[in-house]
């Protein structure tokens, strides 16, 4: 390995770092290292930009026309909705399994957590039981074909740019049907055994929004609670409300917690937790101000409504408080409650510092979700207090279009890019989508990182570094043989996707897998299909994986919470794929 070599192996190592401490976001992350390796010359430009020119980010763009549009027209909503209303959670589970194998998971997971946790209230059950298993089982179902998540697109492009055939349609199968048939029966077995059993109280059955938002309103100059002791004031018995810190007008002092002697006075900061429903009905306190009391207003227009935004792992808000962004200007929205699993939140709203999982209620016109529920600023957008989903008459031509995508790829009629170009030019044609529709549900950070990930995938390739790795790992595994060299590539991949993101880490590892295979005498396809499978089964943190983020907050989970059900599936794939991959799966 050359200076090359070295190089791409220093930018990567950097790169890693940096996504797993949450320093900058994955698209900024792979593309910056790209940039890098190609400004160096350690990467030529054939190499480096082959993945803008690949068919995987153009195939995803299309899809995501598609796919937005069974969702535009609810044909998705109302199926999903339907299922969410039977009798047990195994028919949730299973029936978001499936529908991931040809539908993105992302709406899979948004559309659901709402009727699940109803579900689960009706009958008493706990939905943080029930929402973490519905996000692994659509990890799994997005295994089984070419289509049903990135990491396969990303997977088949970089085995066409190392000269290999692309993935048929449902050759990911060969492996995801194995894993997932396991990973469902692990998951129904000892998902209620593992999981934490959290009541969701407070949820209406209107909205479904997590308990204990924090919110932060300012005692009115002048008003009935101006001058009043806490408990005159009638703050101390508030139905589904508890204030946790009161945050005085002069010198900025902290009072927590509040003696309800404590007299209040004008400009006085008071931070309530508690319910959503509550905390909207806050609003009408006579003494008492939301800190954006004008935005509030703005509700009676018709053109505005609340909204939960759940920020996710790329998100540019972690890390910083809601003036540094400059939410209000940034997002035309007005947040006016905070919720965050693990721990109250006593600051004012503008001083607490953002975090990964936290959801935000907020107000905005009705664009909002249009404007940002496919952007990388939040995981999850969702309206409060919308209509029950019901199937548009524009729903049975979604339907059908995605059909015929289906079906031309799985019957090879076409490839699976012209399948899915098909499908959102006829998406536009018939006037499921409008042009601006269809250009909003393409994420083009998705796209964007999943372009770069096969530029350095082949990069590292080309500059020998996956070659020098894979030996390393041939001869450190060697006396174990092929099946420790499969192993050890399992491990490595299972790793980088809950740091680095599983369209990384795949760009990362087939290069490694299809030269490890080489150097043990096993079958380079079986290698990379392996190492494509481990990519996707993130199951141990809610950052590795985005629908493992949007349950978070929903479900009152802790960090660990994952790896209660995320260890025995991750073992499960552990002891399977590595099999497959020297002696070949069932068929």
């Amino acid at each position: 390995m050359g200076a090359d070599g070295w190089l791409v192996l220093v930018v990567l190592v950097a790169m890693i770092a940096g996504l797993g401490l949450r320093r900058v976001s994955p698209t900024v992350g792979v593309v910056g290292a790209l940039i890098l390796l190609f400004v160096s010359g350690a990467a030529d430009a054939d190499i480096a930009f082959a993945g803008f020119s690949n068919a995987a980010p153009l195939t995803i763009g299309a899809l995501y026309v598609v796919a937005g549009a069974v969702r535009h027209t609810g044909a998705l909503a109302f199926a999903l909705t339907k299922l969410a209303g039977g009798r047990g959670a195994g028919r949730i589970v299973l029936g978001s399994a499936v529908s991931s194998a040809f539908v993105a998971n992302t709406p899979v997971v948004a559309i659901l957590i709402d009727p699940v946790i109803r579900w689960a209230r009706e009958h008493n059950r706990d939905a943080s039981q029930v929402l973490i298993p519905l996000s692994y089982a659509t990890i799994l179902g997005g295994m089984i074909t070419i289509i049903g998540t990135s990491t396969n697109l990303v997977g088949s492009g970089i085995l066409e740019e190392l000269s290999f055939d692309p993935l048929s349609f449902f050759e990911p199968a060969r492996f995801g049907v194995p894993v997932a048939v396991a990973g469902l029966a692990i998951t129904g077995f000892l998902g209620p055994r593992l999981l934490p059993a959290r009541p969701s109280d407070g949820i209406s059955d209107s909205a479904s929004m997590p308990p204990e938002f924090a919110v932060s309103c300012e005692v009115v100059a002048g008003g009935p609670m101006d001058g009043v002791p806490v408990e005159k004031a009638g703050l101390r018995n508030l139905p589904g409300l508890f204030l946790v810190a009161l945050h005085h007008a002069r010198g900025g002092e902290i009072v927590a917690p509040v003696s309800p002697h404590h007299v209040l006075r004008a400009g006085d900061v008071c931070s309530f937790v508690g319910s959503v429903n509550d905390i909207v009905e806050l609003q009408n306190r006579p003494g008492l101000r939301f800190a954006e009391a004008e935005q509030l207003g703005a509700l009676e227009d018709g053109q505005h409504a609340w909204f939960e935004a759940v920020i996710g792992n790329g998100s540019a808000l972690v890390g910083r408080t809601l003036k540094q962004a400059e939410f209000r200007g940034r997002y035309q929205a007005a947040v006016v409650a905070l919720h965050r699993s693990g721990r109250p939140i006593a600051k004012k709203l503008g001083d607490e510092r953002l975090r990964l999982g936290d959801s935000l209620l907020l107000v905005s016109d009705l664009g909002f979700a249009g404007r940002w529920d496919r952007r990388s600023d939040f995981v999850l957008v969702r309206r409060r207090s919308e209509p029950p989903p019901t199937a548009s008459g524009k729903s049975a031509i979604s339907l059908a279009i995605l059909g015929a995508v289906v079906v031309l790829s799985l019957f090879q009629i076409t490839d699976v890019l012209r399948a899915a170009v098909i499908g959102a030019a006829l998406t536009v044609a018939t006037g499921v989508l409008s042009p601006r529709q269809a250009r909003d549900a393409v994420d083009l950070n998705v796209v964007v990182l999943i372009a770069a990930s096969i530029g350095l995938g082949g990069t590292a390739a080309g500059s020998g570094l996956a070659e020098r790795l894979a030996q390393g790992l041939t001869d450190a595994l060697a006396a174990v043989g092929a099946w420790g060299v499969a192993l050890g590539v399992v491990v490595a991949a299972l790793v980088l996707t809950e740091f680095v993101t599983n369209a990384g880490a795949v760009g990362i590892m087939v290069p490694i897998a299809v030269s490890a295979a080489t150097g043990v005498g096993a079958d380079p396809r079986l290698f990379a299909l392996g190492a494509i499978a481990a990519a996707s089964a993130s199951f141990l943190t809610p950052i590795g994986y985005q629908t493992n983020t949007m349950v978070y907050g929903p479900g009152r989970y802790h960090f660990t919470d994952y790896s209660r059900l995320g260890v025995p599936l991750t073992a499960m794939v552990i002891a399977v794929v590595p099999l497959f991959m020297v002696h070949g799966p069932l068929w």
